[in-house]
């Protein structure tokens, strides 16, 4: 890893450690298996410096993947991505819109709010983290059904749980901020977390990592 993009892990490590996103302790996920960890990204709300210094952490690599690829729109989905979208596509000069969980049935109705999706537009699906991708494949569904084509995939953070090897194998490019790995090991050289909440959170990264 380089200077720029430790700099960037600590950088984010440091934001979600500060504004209360990232705890520590027994949490049940969606999934129902249990976390040593939790990330809600919605607290940044309550700390403006740490949702700053998570956007411009994210721009920074949405920037590295528009370099290489190209995007009419972004897009994210309900509700953690969505907090964060108007402002990074306002740093990126790019439209923007979510994907509804369900569909609209009054006023402006459908899947789609803030713009809409064009035949052949090319999009960079964002969102807050990835587990086991459930809720990405449902969005991106949702695009592609309307006639958007997803150029790249982007989230904050890799829980290193499945969900990126399933995208790939899906046929989608994913690109993360940082890992879950990357996180607690800069917070650990920072002394913001403890040696035995860093070793449970690496075991449980490393249970999944096992074929």
């Amino acid at each position: 890893m380089n200077m720029r993009a430790s700099k960037t892990v600590s950088d984010l490590a440091h934001a979600l450690v500060r504004s209360g996103a990232l705890k520590f302790g027994s949490f049940r996920l969606k999934s129902g298996i249990m976390s040593p960890y939790y990330i809600d990204l919605s607290w940044l709300l309550s700390s403006p410096s740490s949702f700053q210094q998570v956007v411009d952490c994210t721009v920074k690599k949405a920037r590295e993947i528009i370099s290489s690829v190209q995007i009419d729109k972004l897009a994210s989905i309900e509700l953690k991505g969505a907090l964060l979208l108007p402002s990074i596509a306002y740093k990126l000069n790019v439209p923007s819109f979510v994907v509804r969980k369900e569909s609209k049935r009054y006023g402006l109705t459908g899947m789609i709010a803030g713009g809409e999706v064009r035949q052949g537009d090319r999009i960079l699906f964002f969102d807050d983290v990835v587990t086991d991708a459930g809720s990405k494949i449902e969005g991106i569904k949702s695009i592609e059904s309307l006639g958007g084509k997803i150029s790249a995939v982007l989230v904050v953070i890799d829980r290193e749980q499945c969900g990126k090897i399933k995208l790939e194998e899906m046929g989608y490019k994913i690109h993360s901020v940082a890992t879950i790995s990357e996180i607690i090991k800069s917070l650990l050289d920072a002394q913001e977390t403890s040696e035995e909440q860093a070793r449970n959170v690496l075991n449980y990264v490393r249970e999944f990592a096992r074929p």
